[in-house]
């Protein structure tokens, strides 16, 4: 079987950080009534829409924040959908100029939603032309430079922005707080997660039983994006191999393939660990020394690895570098010392 992926047989850094595909569109929930998890963003979107719609208004900005394949890009088109408004998508980094954003601004009617992803990597001085546009409905753009310059101001209609991020820090002050409702999206369940596979099985006609739902629901890492991922792979590996039926055996054969243990740890998050405990004595060591260490970049590392390992409660991050706790040392069968009980205790 090739490798899953072409830096040796790390799995999800192909999955979280590659861009959306057919395959995720076609399995995206079309209602919040379809929309499995998030329960509280869910039904304070539900009852804002509900509101606007009711007095004839355009619906407030909206800020989702949250990590990688969460269901933000989700939210959004469900949102323009209930609203019964055009969508207008675009990624922050794609606006290079303030060209560009009036170009977008101005092909919008009212009550259209603009989604912008990865809005944190939007040009700081862009940030200056959504601030009126945000707000009063208003463009600014100057024309020419030098002694002929001048500033033209064109009315916009009232639009909704819908701003996505994975990494809400990185906002601006400024920029934050135009948004009239901030969510933020949290990491999965297993229950919430095999009910989110079973659906998608079910679109993609694909044989599985509960307990193959939550074979695969334990291993995806909280995140339905990884979830459907692995959907897809384990299906190949049932039509190939098993009969065309995903049961628990099944599931736990197939991720045993390519390295995904029980918990959903792959290869690498593995190499990360054991490279922390036996070349470093477990720590602290900074992120660049760690990713010299196993042969990956360093912002791979910080984006995808490190958010689970840390909320699985292997690693903890201090002001000094990166520390193995006692559960990382007992998932690679090894006898934490005290030192990393202790640390494991405070965690």
């Amino acid at each position: 079987m090739p490798p899953v992926s072409d830096r040796g047989n790390h799995f999800y850094e192909d999955v979280t950080s590659a861009p959306k595909t057919v395959f995720d569109v076609s399995l995206r929930p079309p209602a919040f009534s379809e929309f499995v998890g998030q329960q509280k963003v869910v039904e304070l979107l539900t009852m804002r829409v509900e509101a606007a719609k009711q007095r004839g208004d355009v619906l407030d900005h909206v800020l989702l924040c949250g990590p990688p394949g969460l269901g933000k890009t989700s939210l959004a088109h469900i949102i323009a959908a209930t609203v019964g408004s055009n969508i207008h998508t675009c990624n922050g980094p794609q606006i290079e100029k303030a060209g560009d954003l009036a170009a977008i601004l101005t092909k919008l009617e009212r009550g259209d939603l603009l989604f912008i992803d990865e809005i944190h990597r939007l040009h700081p001085k862009l940030e200056e032309y959504l601030y009126p546009a945000m707000e009063d409905y208003k463009l600014d753009i100057i024309i020419d430079q030098g002694p002929s310059a001048r500033s033209i101001q064109l009315p916009l209609p009232r639009f909704t922005l819908v701003g996505a991020t994975t990494r809400s820090g990185l906002l601006t002050a400024p920029l934050r707080s135009r948004f009239g409702m901030v969510n933020r999206l949290d990491y999965y369940g297993t229950a919430d997660l095999a009910e989110i596979i079973e659906r998608s099985a079910g679109l993609l006609e694909i044989q599985i039983d509960r307990a193959g739902a939550e074979e695969l629901a334990s291993r995806a890492r909280g995140t339905p994006r990884v979830a459907n991922m692995l959907l897809r792979y384990v299906r190949d590996f049932a039509q190939v191999r098993a009969g065309n039926v995903i049961n628990r055996e099944v599931a736990d054969a197939a991720l045993t393939l390519i390295e995904i243990d029980a918990d959903g740890l792959d290869e690498m998050d593995k190499r990360i660990l054991e490279a922390i405990i036996h070349k470093f004595d477990g720590g602290p060591v900074g992120l660049n020394t760690v990713a010299v260490a196993v042969g990956e970049d360093a912002t791979t590392l910080e984006e995808v690895n490190e958010p689970y390992l840390i909320m699985k409660g292997f690693l903890k991050r201090t002001p000094r570098g990166r520390v193995a706790l006692g559960a990382a040392y007992r998932k690679i069968g090894v006898e934490p010392p005290p030192r990393a009980e202790s640390q494991q205790e405070l965690f």
